[in-house]
């Protein structure tokens, strides 16, 4: 049985005219609702003040909030005082892997806001999540130079790059979600 074709054209319509007029709060809310830290994101793209009306404009703010926290945790570490030469390597060698995290980062964001359809948009998409995820990896790393300290330093790096990693990997989500829309 098929289906008249001006009932097919009023359906797409309905279904365009309710997709268009969502606000950027229901597209935050779709979009984090799935998301590996969905409270986290939520709060931090839901107070954005970007412009983050698309999927595309709302992975950028997720990756801006990841540099800036980053950022942060990075100078919160230099401010930290090891107790001993092991600490003090840790410390120095995280400040050196944040660093790292921030200008992998920076690159995503720079490869996002030159994002366009096309043949390429694959490509350019794939060297997104690759250095996404390359700043996820530093994150990691960072706190794996903690694993064999057993001191307050170590609480107060975890707690300070696990939020970065957080927030990184929510952007990670959201930039994965650009290949099912095609940004």
């Amino acid at each position: 049985m098929a289906l008249p074709f001006s009932f097919l054209l009023s359906l797409f319509v309905l279904l365009l005219s309710s997709t268009a007029s969502k606000t950027p709060k229901d597209l935050v809310h779709a979009s984090c609702a799935h998301a590996s830290y969905p409270n986290i994101c939520l709060r931090t793209l839901s107070s954005y003040s970007g412009q983050a009306n698309s999927l595309r404009g709302l992975a950028q703010a997720a990756v801006k909030v990841s540099i800036s926290r980053s950022h942060k945790a990075s100078n919160f570490l230099a401010r930290l005082k090891g107790h001993n030469k092991r600490e003090r390597g840790a410390l120095g060698d995280c400040i050196q892997q944040m660093s790292e995290s921030v200008y992998e980062l920076t690159k995503t964001l720079s490869e996002l806001q030159n994002l366009r359809l096309g043949s390429e948009f694959k490509w350019h998409l794939s060297n997104a999540e690759t250095w996404v995820s390359a700043a996820l990896t530093y994150e990691d790393t960072c706190l794996d130079g903690f694993r064999e300290i057993d001191a307050q330093v170590r609480s107060d790096v975890k707690r300070a790059i696990t939020n970065v990693a957080k927030v990184t990997s929510n952007a990670l989500y959201l930039i994965n979600r650009l290949d099912g829309s095609r940004g």
